[in-house]
């Protein structure tokens, strides 16, 4: 074994799975996770678990799959992650754990995600689930929300013995990872519902169906429902436009939309009748995760796709491996581009769009270089189906509808970092609906956090 280089994983070839909605990466089996786990060099100061948001015992569950007591390493897992299954597929560990990895200075780091994923599904497999040891301490909590954010806390809360109830606006709970992710990415039923369950198994309850504003308010819950503690986990399903003309046109959709009809509404199935327009060639503007997602989705639903970006390759926010899957699969990359207007036809849907051309000037705020237009340098693109992947922002309602929640000018909730408290007592708040659109681990961080805040907040108002 060479234990400079990762064990390799094995994945459906580019040419097939650009026509399947299976899950491309096919991970580790038993032989493979022990090859790799034994690169692991079990260091004193590991510095992974600085770099992981929910700081899991990461050389702990690692020693566990070297001496193949899968179970422990599950319970280790566990113990700190809600959903380690899906962790193990979509965090960014390149920039976080991994990232931090000793074995990383002098060759490749453990490839601690996918022996994530690997504890994950061997224990979904077996059956084996999380418990919550703890007696009910007869405190009720509302969560908000049944994304990452939404379901760690859940989840610790009721480690902790709270009586804890997640309200979910839409009809399936799992936020993001069940109406964002692609099925190619991250299995809806094979893993984000069985994680959902896993929470369930420690005695959360979920309500689906209800609208935090509309059907009910935190105000309500909190005056007359019994509640003594709220966590905001709404995310941020707000998408935004570039403002360009020809942008109401038939044909165009947000991110947000294009993936939501396609997961929750299943139109990769073909026995579903979906409404969802099945473009034959589809521009996807931005270059973040979500428009690698998007532009994936399309191609297999049977478009050409391209990628239009106002920046270089080494500017793209998205994960390298979802560029890298996304240019195997034969998506075409249109950098330092940056559309103008969709041109539309004389029925109202999508003809084309004019872009120009870009070039990088000097660093904006966030570092990298500002792009700058290059003066007629306009041509034409031939489309009938325009996605714009532009970021999203919260939904106003919450916030609108809570007595005496502060939000900033980007109607953000305002929350601390350290524990999640807003400006209206009782009332927490994490992860996308506090800092606009981050990554899912970022949002179980907040979670986390906010469980502890929300204890320590009860249990001093209890004393």
């Amino acid at each position: 074994m060479d234990v400079l280089k990762k064990v390799p994983v094995r994945e459906q070839e580019p040419q097939v799975r650009a026509k399947n909605f299976e899950e491309v990466c096919l991970g580790y089996n038993e032989a493979e996770a022990v090859e790799e786990a034994e690169r692991c060099i079990n260091c004193k100061n590991a510095q992974c678990v600085k770099g992981c948001p929910v700081a899991i015992d990461i050389p702990g569950f690692i020693a566990e799959i070297k001496n193949q007591n899968f179970e422990k390493a599950y319970e280790v897992l566990s113990a700190s992650s809600a959903l380690p299954a899906v962790c193990g597929r979509v965090c960014p560990q390149e920039s976080q754990c991994e990232g931090k990895c000793i074995r990383g200075v002098k060759g490749e780091p453990v490839s601690i995600g996918k022996l994530e994923r690997f504890t994950a599904d061997w224990a979904r497999e077996k059956g084996i689930v999380p418990k919550s040891e703890k007696e009910k301490n007869g405190h009720k909590v509302a969560v908000i929300g049944s994304g990452p954010a939404g379901l760690t806390c859940a989840g610790d809360l009721a480690r902790m013995g709270y009586d804890v109830t997640i309200f979910e606006a839409l009809h399936e709970p799992g936020g993001v990872l069940i109406y964002g992710i692609p099925e190619f990415r991250l299995p809806k039923e094979d893993v984000v519902a069985k994680e959902v369950e896993n929470v369930k198994a420690l005695g959360v309850k979920i309500e689906t169906n209800v609208v935090i504003g509309k059907s009910t308010t935190i105000d309500e819950l909190m005056e007359e429902e019994g509640f003594e503690a709220v966590f905001i986990g709404s995310g941020a399903g707000l998408p935004r436009f570039m403002g360009i003309p020809g942008e109401q046109a038939n044909g165009v959709f947000s991110a947000n939309e294009f993936l939501t009809r396609n997961n929750l509404m299943k139109a990769f199935r073909e026995e579903y009748d979906t409404p969802i327009m099945k473009g034959r060639k589809v521009a996807v503007v931005g270059g973040g995760n979500v428009a690698m997602d998007a532009a994936r989705t399309a191609l297999r639903l049977g478009a050409e796709v391209h990628i239009v970006y106002r920046r270089s390759e080494e500017e793209l926010p998205a994960r390298v491996e979802e560029v890298h899957h996304a240019k195997e699969e034969g998506i075409i990359f249109n950098l330092l581009t940056n559309p103008t207007e969709i041109l539309v036809d004389e029925n109202g849907w999508v003809k084309g769009m004019t872009c120009i051309r870009m070039e990088l000037g000097e660093p904006d705020e966030s570092g990298r270089r500002s792009p700058v237009k290059v003066e007629g340098s306009e041509f034409e693109i031939e489309l009938d189906t325009v996605i714009m992947s532009l970021g999203t922002s919260p939904n106003p309602l919450i916030s609108s509808t809570t007595k005496g929640l502060d939000v900033n000018r980007r109607k953000c909730i305002v929350a601390e970092e350290e524990n999640g408290a807003t400006s209206k007592p009782g009332v927490f708040a994490g992860g996308d609906a506090v800092t606009g659109a981050a990554t899912v681990i970022l949002a179980m961080g907040a979670g986390k956090a906010a469980a502890k805040g929300i204890d320590e907040y009860l249990s001093k108002k209890e004393s």
